[in-house]
């Protein structure tokens, strides 16, 4: 089984994420690549197994970046004949969203509809959504959005005990999608 997990950040916390996930992965024996998506414009996702994908939630989204990368990636499969009536499920073929947020407003509602969103991309395409993961994080330059949100204060998370739920829920699914490979 071989994976990749292509994520953006700007502050760091998607990227503390992004390298549990990779690491994790790697502990299982999974051969794993990690690529910001900067540096994943050239990746085809029907080469993988699994394609872990990582953002934080803009305003209810995928920031830019990711947005257009996804829209882009879409664009091209479209275009070479990949996406097909009725998306049918492609054997073998799963997706990991993860979302990192801050949520000074409403927490956790703010993430969900980005990950739900960048799920369709994948969707579309065939590929199955094993899950969506929403991990708190931080909220960087503005010290009253990390500490009178909803949330309290989320200063430092994703912190060593967000990271280490990440690996064990990582070292999990791994393992559940080894198995179903049997």
């Amino acid at each position: 089984m071989n994976a990749i997990v292509i994520y953006w950040s700007k502050t760091g916390n998607t990227e503390k994420v992004a390298r549990a996930i990779h690491d994790a992965l790697r502990k299982t024996q999974i051969e794993a690549t990690l690529a910001r998506v900067e540096e994943a414009q050239e990746v085809d996702f029907f080469d993988y197994d699994l394609i872990c994908v990582g953002f934080p939630s803009y305003r209810w989204r995928p920031p830019r970046p990711m947005d257009d990368y996804l829209n882009q990636k879409f664009g091209q499969y479209h275009r070479e004949g990949r996406v097909k009536i009725g998306a049918p499920r492609l054997p073998g073929k799963h997706v990991l969203i993860f979302c990192t947020y801050s949520g000074p407003h409403t927490g956790i509602h703010e993430a969900i509809p980005a990950g739900l969103y960048a799920g369709q991309f994948f969707d579309h395409l065939g590929f199955t959504v094993v899950d969506e993961w929403y991990v708190v994080g931080e909220f960087h330059g503005r010290e009253k959005h990390s500490t009178q949100g909803r949330l309290g204060d989320i200063r430092g998370r994703p912190n060593e005990n967000d990271l280490r739920r990440v690996k064990e829920d990582t070292v999990r699914l791994a393992k559940a999608l080894q198995s179903d490979e049997s």
